[in-house]
């Protein structure tokens, strides 16, 4: 009797081959595989968005509590801080499994669809073989290095610049104490906090703005995003 789970024994041990040929142009399975990458990529964009969303509601409440009163502590902009790291930490997670999605929508983008439009343009050399290891491997395109850069570019160094100009003008311009006298917290004083803030900041934007090369493709990352056609 034979087994199921043997793959020799499967009455078509090459099920799957000529499927998309490259004569079938788009076939139905092509158009199916493609929707259902839309589809998951939409997923997970959607999972970013709620995200923000989360630490742009989060951040509203600490800045509303920060200035309601005058005795409320200013260390609660810089717990606010943290909160908005690990939310960004969460959403660079996401990104990197998004961008995955994404880089395989537009590999067919670019080497089907685009050429189906345009026969004119030349496919981009060894795709097939590239998205196929990545159906049989899946893997992880960008480092986390890179995902946490994106999305401080994108969304979470102004929301972090929000929060450390608003906890600026606490320390200085709601505090009965001079500066940086105003600014301690504890036992540590005001110079000690104000430097540490000051270097955090710093490291974001060293992480976000430093030159790299991109491993994501096709981000819209140009000022000029206009078509040259338009």
């Amino acid at each position: 009797m034979s087994d199921p789970t043997d793959p020799t024994d499967s009455p078509d041990p090459g099920v799957g081959r000529g499927l998309l040929e490259e004569e079938m142009g788009p076939s139905g399975a092509m158009a199916h595989l493609y929707r259902g990458e839309v589809h998951r990529m939409k997923l997970w964009r959607e999972r970013l968005d709620r995200t923000t969303n989360w630490t742009v509601l989060l951040l509203a409440a600490i800045l509303t509590w920060a200035f309601t009163n005058e005795s409320n502590p200013h260390y609660v902009l810089l717990i606010g801080n943290l909160a908005v790291g690990l939310f960004l930490v969460i959403e660079a997670r996401r990104y990197r499994a998004y961008d995955m999605w994404r880089s395989r929508v537009r590999t067919l983008q670019r080497n089907v669809w685009a050429l189906g439009l345009d026969p004119m343009r030349e496919p981009t050399d060894g795709w097939r073989e590239r998205l196929a290891e990545d159906y049989h491997q899946p893997t992880l395109k960008i480092s986390a290095e890179e995902a946490i850069a994106h999305r401080l570019r994108r969304v979470y160094l102004p929301l972090f610049a929000i929060l450390n100009g608003a906890w600026v003008v606490r320390v200085t311009a709601f505090s009965s104490l001079p500066w940086p006298e105003s600014a301690a917290i504890g036992m540590v004083s005001g110079a000690v906090v104000t430097v540490a803030v000051a270097a955090a900041f710093a490291c974001g934007l060293a992480v976000a703005l430093r030159p790299r090369t991109w491993r994501a493709r096709d981000e819209l990352r140009r000022e000029n995003l206009r078509s040259p056609h338009e």
